[in-house]
């Protein structure tokens, strides 16, 4: 896992600010205390920290929000998702950058998008990950009463959150089509 403050506040907020009540959330990987405290700032009904096998353990939708810090979606692992997410679900996962592993960005946005309304990437320092949502955009639909009140943050806020979702122009026109927004 990713051992740096934006990696943490990044993974952990954007999802979770974007998701208008989040109360079951699955965080799926490696976690650090750090990305543990960022998550605890958020007061969340239910919590919980495993590895990708928890998923076969949940009620079919029953979980409102997953983060995935280091797994590897994939066809299997999609289907065990769209089982326990709730309709108005939000994912969100690491992935390669456009500029270090274009392909890879492209195929896990195309996968995602066979079963979320909205797959984006969103980028911040040297990562790149992809907030994929049956409802809820994440510029859109940030939610400001709980992005604006966060403290005790180094790198996340709401202008990150919005400016995270920007491209380059090549870029943006290079994954036109595939991200879905």
């Amino acid at each position: 896992m990713k051992n740096n403050q934006a990696f943490n506040e990044m993974m952990v907020h954007t999802p979770i600010c974007t998701h208008k009540e989040p109360e079951n959330v699955l965080v799926i990987g490696s976690v650090s205390d750090e990305l543990k405290k960022e998550v605890e700032k958020h007061n969340l009904k239910n919590v919980e920290y495993g590895d990708t096998s928890i998923l076969t353990s949940k009620d079919e939708k029953n979980v409102d929000l997953l983060i995935f810090t280091d797994v590897n979606l994939d066809e299997m692992l999609l289907a065990n998702i769209e089982r326990v997410l709730k309709n108005d679900g939000v994912i969100s996962f690491s992935t390669s950058s456009f500029s270090s592993d274009e392909q890879k960005l492209k195929d896990d946005l195309s996968l995602v998008g066979q079963n979320f309304w909205i797959a984006m990437p969103y980028k911040f320092g040297h990562e790149t990950a992809i907030l994929a949502s049956k409802k809820y955009h994440p510029t859109a639909d940030i939610i400001l009463q709980r992005s604006d009140l966060l403290v005790d943050l180094e790198y996340y806020s709401t202008e990150i959150h919005h400016a995270s979702f920007v491209f380059p122009a090549a870029q943006y026109r290079a994954l036109t089509g595939i991200a879905r927004r």
